[in-house]
C-alpha cells in the first residue's frame, strides 16, 4: 500500500550572508517558515520518478530532471531505500520556496530520517524543511533553532520567471569582493540576495514594483528568488479574489498563504 507525504514550501523572512567558508559554501543566519503551499510525494513499491504540474497560472516544471540528479533521487540513494515516486507540483521551480528541499525532505520524513548532516548534503534548505515550523538557520543551512509557532498569513506572488540560486550567490561574491568585503546598502529589506537576484534577473524589479502598487507594502524576496511577498490577508491588503498580475501580457499568480507548525518523524 502506497504512502502519501506533503512537501510544504519554506518562506525567508530574513536573510544574511554571514560569510564563506574554505570551500566555497555560504554561512547564512536566516528566518524560515513552513507555509502551507505544498507538493504532495506518492511512494509506492518499485523504482522511477514521476513528475505532475499542478503549479498555479501554469508555471510547469521545466527543468525538473526525473533521472539520478532529481533531488528526490539522490534522497533514496542517500537513506538507501528504492520506491516509485509521483511528484505533484504545486511549488514552481526557481521560485526560491525551497520545492526542491522540501521534495527532498519529504523523502527523509518517509524514512523517518533526521540526520541532518545527511539532509544539509542533499541542499541547504533541506534541513530545515525535514523540521518544518520557524526556526532560525545558521551554519550552511545545518544549524536550526527552533523558534515558536507564529500563525502568520502572507501574500506570495510567483512571477513566470525561474532563478537559478548558484548565479544569485555568484552575484553576491562578485559584488563583496567590489566591495572589499564591506556589505552595501542597497534598499533590501531583510534579504541580503536581493540586490544580487536583481542584477541576475532584471525583470524580477518589476514584478516587486507591481506588487507593492496594489498591496501598498513593500515587498520581500522569497530567498534567491523569483518571488515576492508581502504579510497579511488578501482582504486587509485589498486584493480579494484577484488571482494574478500582469506586466506587459506575462501573467504571475498570487497565492495566500498561511504558516504551519513543525512537524516530527515518527
Amino acid at each position: 500500500m502506497g504512502v502519501s507525504i506533503t512537501a510544504p514550501a519554506k518562506l525567508t523572512l530574513s536573510l544574511r550572508v554571514t560569510g564563506v567558508r574554505d570551500d566555497g559554501f555560504h554561512l547564512l543566519d536566516a528566518e524560515m517558515v513552513s507555509i502551507d503551499l505544498a507538493d504532495t510525494l506518492a511512494f509506492e513499491p518499485g523504482s522511477g520518478i514521476s513528475v505532475h504540474d499542478e503549479v498555479r497560472g501554469g508555471l510547469g516544471v521545466t527543468g525538473v530532471p526525473v533521472g539520478p540528479e532529481n533531488l528526490v533521487a539522490r534522497a533514496l540513494v542517500a537513506v538507501g531505500q528504492s520506491a516509485a515516486v509521483r511528484i505533484v507540483k504545486r511549488i514552481p521551480v526557481g521560485a526560491g520556496l525551497g520545492g526542491g528541499s522540501a521534495d527532498a525532505a519529504a523523502v527523509l520524513r518517509w524514512a523517518k530520517c533526521r540526520d541532518l548532516a545527511l539532509a544539509v548534503g542533499l541542499g541547504a534548505d533541506v534541513p530545515f524543511c525535514v523540521h518544518g515550523g520557524r526556526a532560525r538557520v545558521t551554519g550552511v543551512g545545518e544549524i536550526l533553532e527552533p523558534l515558536p509557532f507564529e500563525d502568520r498569513r502572507f501574500v506570495v506572488l510567483m512571477p513566470p520567471v525561474s532563478v537559478d540560486t548558484g548565479a544569485v550567490y555568484a552575484q553576491w561574491d562578485e559584488r563583496r569582493v567590489a566591495s572589499a568585503g564591506d556589505r552595501r546598502d542597497d534598499g533590501s529589506v531583510g534579504n541580503d540576495l536581493e540586490a544580487a537576484a536583481l542584477d541576475v534577473v532584471p525583470i524580477l524589479a518589476r514584478w516587486r514594483d507591481r506588487l507593492a502598487e496594489v498591496t501598498g507594502h513593500r515587498p520581500r524576496l522569497a530567498g534567491s528568488g523569483s518571488s515576492w511577498f508581502v504579510e497579511g490577508d488578501s482582504d486587509a491588503l485589498g486584493i480579494a479574489g484577484q488571482e494574478s498580475l500582469e506586466i506587459d501580457g506575462a501573467r504571475a499568480p498570487l497565492v495566500a498563504v498561511r504558516t504551519l507548525p513543525a512537524y516530527s518523524v515518527p
